[in-house]
């Protein structure tokens, strides 16, 4: 038997809660979690919020103009537009739901410097702004009785009907079901599990990419990957600890592996050029050095102004035995974020009408080809919102059936072969990192070509692993397809 929604939201990051809060209270609404709640990008989101906000001192142009600087003037100048002029509505509302930014002692709010930034517009909740945000989101949905969520339930498919979309969903006893619905929300973040290394928490395996690319919806973009250059360098962590940018926003120096500062040969901003510039450079750097030790320092501040500020990264590099207040911290870049993804217009709205793509896995053409700083929460929340706002709009002309499309969970009966994910990893971080190797991408994507193939042509059970590694693979596919074009 299946179930009926009006809207089906893939994902229970940023995006997705704010899309349920932005929807009309009579629709009929589905949140599907692929694990439990707390697991999402935004979550880990450190550094804030950016945004024009009761900012005597910036403008909206400001903000703008930074936007496309960082984004090598390759970003849509009117999604900017939008993102820059609508921030102060969204960053209002999620004031009022009961988001707590840090204040200043006269009570106004501290705002933080960070790379790209011509002036202070980052909003914090200390080195935690995503974990406040997202939690904040959550109390609020949860009290919405016209939404369901589904907790540590996974969508193995999706497919377009007549009256709109239905899902395959596995729930976490291993029972399917299907759910149709007249609209689709995806926003189920980014694909740092494409790589050996990365920021992102254990969901980001593109699903989302993948269900709209199956389904003939347009990708545009996917290859460019943001790789964050201060990612905590343990050597053995596939999941990276990442130093937020507001460290540098603070202050802190790059040194090399003789301990000396080398930001100044290659950009005049020094330690606060855009990711993607001090990217570059670190990895020209170690080349330049023949060695990849990297430290970020910062230990000549205050210590009690460190602790205060940055309490999360300080407890967990104690964890890690380094003391941020008194020594230099290891690091190194890593996959960090998505700018292209899911092609969607201003109302995020994907080319297959009635579908949607919110959050990192959409590609609204705001970041350009890097994405400055904590631009990415309040993308996010405007988009997801506006998405909301054209759903509402069309809602009285919607369907009153709805169509409930055929899937076969059990196509085959074997296990897909081991390794797939890990081979893939290994293939993306040695062809496309930071500074690709373009003969190695073309190797790469011939490997990755014959992998997916016999994903999509072998006779095996449609489970949770299968689910992955058609994800990772597929995306793989479609990076290195857009790399070797």
């Amino acid at each position: 038997m299946s179930e009926n929604y009006d809207v089906i939201i893939a994902g229970c990051g940023a995006a997705g809660l704010y899309a349920a809060l932005s929807l009309p209270s009579k629709l009929n609404i589905l949140i599907v979690s692929k694990r439990e709640l707390s697991l999402c990008n935004s979550s880990l989101a450190q550094g804030g919020i950016a945004g024009v906000y009761d900012s005597p001192d910036d403008k909206i142009e400001y903000h703008h103009h930074d936007t496309l600087i960082a984004g090598g003037f390759k970003n849509n100048d009117e999604a900017v537009h939008i993102l820059v002029s609508e921030a102060a509505k969204d960053i209002e509302h999620i004031i009022e739901l009961g988001v707590d930014f840090d204040k200043n002692p006269d009570g106004t709010y501290h705002r933080t410097l960070e790379g790209g930034h011509s002036r202070h517009r980052i909003f914090h909740h200390a080195d935690t702004t995503g974990k406040e945000i997202t939690e904040t989101l959550l109390r609020n949905v949860q009290k919405l009785p016209n939404v369901t969520i589904k907790e540590n339930t996974m969508i193995c498919s999706t497919k377009r009907t007549s009256t709109g979309y239905s899902a395959l969903l596995k729930d976490s006893q291993d029972k399917y079901s299907t759910v149709n619905c007249h609209y689709m929300i995806l926003a189920t973040g980014g694909i740092g599990r494409v790589y050996q290394f990365t920021t992102n928490s254990a969901i980001a395996t593109g699903d989302g990419i993948t269900f709209a690319y199956e389904m003939g919806a347009k990708i545009k973009n996917l290859s460019y990957v943001q790789f964050h250059p201060t990612a905590f360098n343990n050597r053995s962590t596939r999941e990276c600890f990442l130093i937020s940018e507001a460290v540098r926003g603070e202050g802190a120096y790059l040194l090399n592996c003789h301990k000396e500062r080398f930001m100044h040969n290659y950009d005049e901003r020094l330690e606060l050029a855009p990711r993607d510039v001090v990217a570059h450079s670190i990895v020209l750097e170690a080349r330049k050095q023949g060695n990849n030790d990297f430290y970020l320092d910062i230990s000549y501040k205050d210590p009690e102004f460190l602790k205060n500020r940055f309490p999360m990264i300080y407890s967990k590099l104690l964890q890690q035995g380094y003391d941020l207040t008194k020594e230099p911290v290891p690091i190194f870049p890593c996959q960090h974020y998505l700018m292209g993804g899911i092609d969607v217009d201003q109302n995020s709205e994907t080319s297959l009408p009635d579908l949607y793509a919110c959050g990192e896995c959409s590609h609204t053409g705001v970041h350009g080809g890097n994405r400055l700083a904590s631009n990415s929460l309040l993308e996010a929340l405007v988009f997801s919102r506006r998405a909301a706002e054209h759903i509402a709009s069309k809602m009285d002309s919607a369907p009153k059936e709805f169509e409930e499309a055929q899937f076969d969970p059990r196509i085959g009966s074997a296990h897909i072969p081991s390794g797939i994910r890990t081979e893939t990893r290994r293939i993306l971080q040695n062809c496309y990192f930071v500074i690709p190797d373009k003969e190695a991408a073309v190797e790469g994507y011939k490997r990755i070509k014959e992998i997916r193939s016999d994903l999509l042509s072998g006779d095996y059970l449609v489970n949770a692993d299968y689910v992955l590694a058609k994800s990772i693979v597929t995306v793989a596919y479609i990076i290195l397809s857009e790399v070797i074009e």
